[in-house]
């Protein structure tokens, strides 16, 4: 962590810090009502449950201590988000055609990054997915695994972005693993 102004610090998520996720995330839950639950729910469920009741559902996870994520701050004020937790713990993974599982080793899954809009395009989604190796590392963790896009053609809308560029995890040490989409590919990073 830098000293001075705008240094960022980056904190684990837990029941105490929950009422800055949900200042970051603002009353739409980040995108759309996902409230960071689209990974972790089947299709049918998230869809009814979008808006509030996948904040509520969300709060409840944060609450059981289970590992979610990390949050970024800068003066005090939360600024980004990466969502990081043992593969298993996101259900949709399992289901995807494209992001399914590569092999039978334990990996934790970086999901979804959010930075507050004044706050993209500086590198805090490295420095958040450093952390979240780091936070993986920490609760035993020993392979980190990232579904980043792969933008070939150009720029892309920051709302399609928020699994992460292949570019900032390359240069976070990510290597590709598989590639079953143009666009998908799987990275992974032993977490040492």
């Amino acid at each position: 962590m830098t000293k001075g102004p705008n240094a960022i610090e980056i904190r684990p998520l837990t029941a105490r810090n929950w009422d800055d996720l949900e200042r970051l995330f603002g009353p739409r839950g980040a995108c759309a009502g996902c409230w960071c639950m689209w990974w972790r729910l089947p299709r049918s469920i998230w869809d009814k449950q979008r808006g509030e009741k996948n904040r509520r559902a969300f709060r409840k996870v944060v609450a059981s201590g289970v590992p979610t994520g990390v949050l970024a701050y800068v003066n005090n004020e939360p600024v980004g988000w990466c969502a990081v937790a043992p593969r298993e713990d996101y259900v949709r993974l399992a289901c995807s055609r494209v992001l399914k599982p590569v092999d039978d080793r334990l990996v934790w899954s970086v999901t979804c990054f959010y930075v507050a809009r004044a706050h993209r395009r500086g590198g805090l989604t490295e420095q958040l997915l450093r952390a979240a190796v780091e936070y993986a590392h920490q609760r035993g963790g020993k392979m980190v695994e990232g579904y980043p896009h792969d933008p070939r053609s150009g720029e892309m809308p920051d709302a399609s972005a928020y699994t992460g560029f292949l570019s900032v995890f390359r240069d976070a040490g990510f290597k590709e693993v598989a590639r079953r989409s143009p666009r998908r590919p799987i990275m992974r990073k032993r977490s040492e």
